[in-house]
């Protein structure tokens, strides 16, 4: 007689062995309606899972994060059955989910072309509507091989034949199709009401390049139609933002072949790059950092010691010089303990903070290589606090309240906060780890922060926190972080000299707020769509003149403007004024001034805005207090 603990405590007891959604059942038909899955003991399973034992149980629905995971993993299986009734001869091979969705890889003897993903499509509404209810059966190894040969799908039989053989293994069936799969999957086809088949792609058999290329579609699946027809809006927004375009557009940046992974800043995007190197580069200076400068290439002898030649391995670009290995730094952390090594540093010398903006380089796959976003050369707002065991809390606490501060002035205000915890495989004694998970623990409780717990997420060398920045369009972005490290400053010998007159060894917090500044800077064109704030733009105000008479007086603005420290664009192009204000509005210009006859008369400008605010004609000075007021604001 099973007794079921549910989530509330309260408790449900049988007199025979029940399934998840029999439990479902006696609660009440709406529920049993909704569910989609369960989790016993915290393990995920489906509906049909039979319990016969006491457990804990929570009916999975569309409600709880791992519903949707289930929609989506019972959505590729709806893919593969709807592909193999439309093109019989297709192999099926691996269908996982994804972020926001699903995929599933195909062998066909022609290339899938966009009318057929619309068949497909329409075929798996088709069955979704039928309710097809979805069955688990086991096979052995060595039987599931037997099947898949005899259905034709070699390749999923090579996947199983790699399986060990004493493994038994999962199958699910739907109607006319059957996969392998560990599960777990909705009840029937009918739960699947919102998807949308996304685009076709190619993709290599196990992802080797050597094997043959399988055609890979691409598919979303939510709750309902309503969270569908928001994620595609998401979708359209995210496009008209995609910087790489926004990028070529503004003449901001380009990269090409000859430099895989690198950016070619042009004049607008490198005002913009400085604009937010100088800024934090203030921030850093008022909160007590000392800014340094570290080589680009190092003898490989420091990232052995160090731990970085084994980690990253390929990714790091190497030279080779007068019989000597060296590395294209990939990361500043080992050349700051070489700095903070010169010289004997006491206890009172503690915290050291060392800040660079250091240009790293790591040789990512060139398929994942994306605009600013990924990229292979990048500077980090990077630094590195020197500090005892007792001084973390208080560094870590301090480092949230600047950070805070620069997402805000950024124009961030919803940040996601993740505390990750020791790994299995860790370097350093339990004891310190739990004064420094304790440590970033009381820092974010202290702050009033929410956060989540990642346990087991850790660096190998000590607990870290995770910022991410939620965009407009509610996307999120992991940008800052703050990692405690006991292990390389050992490594490196890094020392000082404490109040008992012994040799100790500091504690080394990896901090950073922005990350990589391209990237970030990619994250600023895509959140504000190229139409940045005054105090970022690139170009703040255009003078245009109406004519020819004009254009000394428009001269005098410009040079007035300039002395103030404003970035000018003036145009004395012989174009109408028409033409002139569109072509600036086009390039997201905060200020447009004209210059007519009455504005040369009256010693003012006519004001308008990027947005087509018509402010009218200001004297000059009193324009100039509206554009300091507006930059001190960071609006």
């Amino acid at each position: 007689m099973p007794v079921i603990t549910l989530p509330d405590g309260s408790q449900r007891q049988f007199d025979h062995a029940v399934t998840v959604m029999d439990v479902a059942k006696a609660i009440g038909s709406g529920l049993a309606k909704a569910t989609l899955a369960g989790k016993i003991d915290d393990k995920l399973v489906d509906a049909s899972t039979l319990i016969d034992s006491d457990v804990r149980l929570q009916i999975v629905t569309n409600k709880d994060a791992e519903g949707i995971e289930v929609i989506r993993h019972s959505s590729a299986h709806l893919l593969a059955q709807a592909v193999k009734q439309l093109f019989p001869s297709a192999q099926v091979t691996i269908g996982p989910v994804i972020e926001n969705g699903f995929f599933y890889d195909f062998a066909y003897e022609r290339s899938f072309t966009p009318e057929d993903l619309a068949a497909i499509e329409v075929k798996m509404q088709e069955l979704a509507a039928q309710d097809i209810v979805i069955n688990r059966s086991v096979l052995s190894r060595d039987q599931a091989v037997e099947f898949f040969q005899g259905l034709g799908e070699t390749y999923k039989a090579e996947i199983i034949a790699s399986i060990p053989a004493n493994e038994d293994l999962s199958l699910y069936q739907q109607g006319d199709f059957t996969d392998l799969c560990r599960g777990p999957h909705v009840p029937s086809t009918g739960k699947l009401k919102a998807f949308k088949l996304m685009k076709i792609a190619g993709a290599y058999w196990r992802g080797d390049s050597n094997n043959e290329m399988l055609q890979r579609i691409y598919g979303t699946a939510w709750n309902d139609s309503k969270e569908l027809a928001a994620y595609l809006h998401r979708l359209e927004e995210a496009e008209k933002r995609d910087h790489r375009k926004i990028g070529k557009a503004l003449d901001l940046f380009h990269s090409q072949e000859e430099a895989p992974g690198m950016v070619f800043w042009h004049e607008k995007g490198w005002a913009i790059y400085q604009q937010v190197e100088q800024y934090i580069r203030h921030k850093l200076r008022s909160h007590g950092y000392s800014e340094v400068k570290t080589p680009q290439i190092v003898d490989r002898s420091l990232w052995e010691k160090s731990g970085h030649w084994d980690k990253f391995g390929d990714m790091i670009f190497t030279t080779h010089s007068e019989n000597r290995d060296y590395a294209v730094k990939p990361m500043n952390c080992p050349c700051h303990i070489q700095i903070y090594n010169q010289g004997i540093k006491s206890y009172r010398d503690l915290p050291v903070r060392l800040a660079e903006f250091g240009s790293c380089h790591r040789n990512e796959p060139s398929g994942t290589l994306h605009g600013l976003m990924r990229v292979r050369n990048f500077v980090q707002d990077d630094a590195h606090i020197f500090c005892t065991e007792d001084q973390i809390q208080d560094e870590v606490a301090t480092f949230i309240d600047l950070l805070f501060e620069v997402y805000k002035d950024f124009g961030f205000e919803e940040v996601i906060i993740k505390l990750s915890t020791r790994p299995e495989n860790r370097v350093g004694d339990d004891s310190v780890w739990d004064k420094a998970e304790n440590a970033l623990e009381l820092a974010l409780n202290t702050k009033g922060l929410d956060w989540q717990l990642q346990p087991g997420e850790g660096a190998f060398y000590g607990p870290k926190i995770e910022f991410s920045l939620k965009d407009c369009i509610g996307r999120v972005w992991q940008c800052g972080t703050i990692q405690v490290d006991f292990s390389m400053p050992d490594r490196l010998g890094a020392a000082f000299i404490g109040e008992d007159s012994a040799r100790h060894v500091p504690v080394m917090l990896h901090r950073a707020i922005l990350g990589s500044l391209e990237r970030f800077i990619g994250i600023l064109i895509e959140q504000h769509a190229g139409n940045f704030p005054l105090w970022l733009a690139p170009v703040q105000v255009a003078i245009m003149n109406i004519t020819d008479r004009h254009a000394e007086y428009a001269e005098q603005i410009r040079l007035e403007l300039e002395k103030q420290g404003f970035r000018i664009k003036i145009d004395l192009r012989n174009e109408k004024i028409g033409f002139k204000i569109r072509e600036h509005s086009m390039q997201r210009v905060p200020y447009l001034l004209i210059i007519g006859d009455k504005e040369m008369d009256n010693q003012t400008v006519a004001v308008r805005t990027q947005k087509g605010d018509d402010l009218g004609s200001l004297a000059v000075d009193v324009l100039i207090e509206r554009l300091k007021t507006e930059i001190a604001d960071r609006k």
